[in-house]
């Protein structure tokens, strides 16, 4: 397996995370999304002798990252929706710091039996844990035509959501979808616009429904406040519109959904985290040109509120 912080997984806004959170050298950090270890080998350059490192990862291949010997790194094969009751388990009660790259990994997406990619053909599977149950095959093959459509409609703006879901709903009985190339041709019919952009919208949305990543990035922020120390920040690296405005609805008013402005309500409310941007850190220009998955990238920090 190669080193840490290689092609495995460039990390996005590399810098930009590290800074905002800030790392004592005897501080405990939680890396949420350890993947090919970028951010972590980071934080643990910053770090001490006496400094700890959590790092969850769903995927078993992560493992094979940390670097040999080194001793500062508790890894935890676990989806980061389980944060506080592993930290629990380990006796970990409050850490310094967290931070979370929602993107999928390089080598996921490269990987053709991990079934991510549209480049490849190879099973409709995406799952980032393979201990799951649920693939991207199983949902083309049970859900209804009215759970297909908001899938496809909520997670891959894609244009033709209705059509898309009507469509395979009549198709699947008679053609086969278990690979990709086999996907492919069930639904090259009603493929609007972009074949390659299209696609990459609906292999988006089965994605993010076969990992319930949604699910799993509202119960990793709702553990955040009783996991950091007071003065404890959280970094999030999200790469869709839905998962940024969960993250800056949540670090701005602790809840996901937006809070309409009341005049006459004149309740002083608590606030639970101090923002340290305002707008979502994007990547810089040096960085687009280098990793092109940067692109759609947003950073957010914030800090508990001692």
């Amino acid at each position: 397996m190669e080193q840490l912080g290689n092609e495995y997984h460039i990390p996005v806004l590399f810098h930009e995370t590290l800074e905002g959170m800030n790392i004592q050298p005897n501080g405990i950090y939680v890396d949420c999304t350890f993947g090919g270890g970028g951010h972590s080998k980071g934080i643990l350059a910053k770090l001490g002798s006496k400094g700890k490192l959590i790092a969850f990862d769903q995927d078993a291949d992560a493992q094979k990252n940390i670097p040999p010997q080194e001793t500062r790194v508790l890894f935890i094969p676990q989806n980061f929706r389980y944060l506080a009751r592993f930290l629990k388990l380990h006796k970990i009660d409050k850490v310094d710091g967290l931070l979370a790259d929602l993107g999928v990994s390089s080598h996921q997406f490269d990987a053709a039996e991990r079934g991510f990619s549209i480049r490849f053909d190879g099973p409709m599977d995406m799952r980032m844990d393979n201990r799951n149950a649920t693939t991207a095959e199983t949902i083309i093959q049970q859900y209804s035509e009215t759970a297909l459509h908001k899938l496809f409609e909520t997670y891959g703006e894609v244009t033709n959501a209705k059509t898309l879901a009507k469509h395979i709903v009549h198709q699947r009985a008679h053609l086969p979808y278990a690979s990709i190339n086999q996907f492919k041709a069930l639904i090259s019919s009603v493929v609007k616009g972009n074949p390659n952009k299209y696609l990459a919208q609906v292999f988006q949305a089965l994605r993010i429904e076969v990992n319930d990543e949604m699910g799993a990035l509202r119960a990793l922020l709702e553990q955040i406040p009783t996991v950091l120390k007071p003065g404890g920040r959280a970094a999030i690296i999200s790469f869709h519109s839905i998962e940024d405005r969960m993250v800056k609805n949540f670090f701005r008013q602790g809840s996901f959904e937006e809070q309409p402005e009341n005049p006459f309500d004149i309740t002083e409310k608590k606030q639970v985290f101090r923002l340290l941007n305002k707008k979502p850190i994007t990547a810089s220009d040096e960085e687009l040109k280098k990793n092109t998955r940067s692109r759609s990238a947003k950073l957010r920090v914030a800090e508990l509120i001692e």
